[in-house]
């Protein structure tokens, strides 16, 4: 004998499976830091943001959600754009470890507003929008790139390091492998550019990577000054 359902029952059963699917849109973060230094020491060159110059040290780029795959989902919500009223005892924050260094030079509010509307509303079932931008934040505050390698004697002297030094270096110092990006410099050195960490659903906890993106790296890479 079949079971039966009121529509009662049937329209929770309906709800919970959609809350279910929403939970489950990404499956991990990609915590990215980049170094001004390889930024900037590229073809298309940086401009610094109007508040002056960055600290010499690595600037976060973004919390991305990922799907297992290697995909990732995006614009996830035309209607949600960035409300800098909600951040707005971040900013001070953000001007610090989250600088825009393209060009033209800006208050970095275009960066945050691509940051968010791209990336952080595929993350709205975990995050809204100011714990999102706080969550990264905190994330900078508890990896501590530039240290890490510095207490490994690596450091942004121009040097060149193997590619897996800076990788043990980096896993040493948070306990996970790291993903490596590197970019190119005017005279085709592969430089140091962006570091990947994997973060799980909530913003919280380090994890081992799932998938670790390409690092368009050589065996040997620049740390570059800046």
């Amino acid at each position: 004998m079949k079971p039966k359902f009121s529509l009662l029952s049937k329209l929770l059963i309906l709800q919970y499976l959609s809350v279910l699917c929403y939970s489950q849109e990404f499956d991990f973060f990609y915590f990215v830091q980049q170094w001004p230094g390889a930024y900037c020491d590229t073809k298309h060159s940086c401009c610094y943001p109007k508040t002056g110059r960055p600290s010499a040290d690595f600037g976060i780029h973004g919390l991305w959600p990922n799907y297992n795959d290697g995909s990732y989902p995006s614009n996830c919500d035309p209607d949600s754009v960035f409300d800098k009223s909600q951040v707005s005892d971040l900013i001070s924050n953000m001007e610090k470890n989250w600088p825009s260094l393209s060009c033209p030079s800006s208050n970095g509010l275009r960066f945050w507003s691509h940051e968010w509307e791209k990336h952080g509303t595929c993350a709205e079932s975990e995050l809204d929008q100011r714990e999102y931008f706080e969550t990264a934040l905190n994330l900078k505050q508890k990896v501590n790139l530039l240290s890490i390698l510095k207490n490994a004697d690596i450091e942004p002297d121009d040097g060149f390091y193997s590619l897996n030094s800076i990788t043990e270096a980096i896993k040493e110092g948070v306990g996970f492998t790291p993903g490596i990006e590197c970019n190119k410099d005017s005279a085709n050195n592969s430089q140091l550019y962006q570091v990947y960490l994997c973060v799980d659903t909530s913003g919280v906890n380090l994890i081992e990577c799932p998938i670790l993106p390409s690092s368009k790296c050589g065996s040997e890479i620049q740390f570059p000054k800046f």
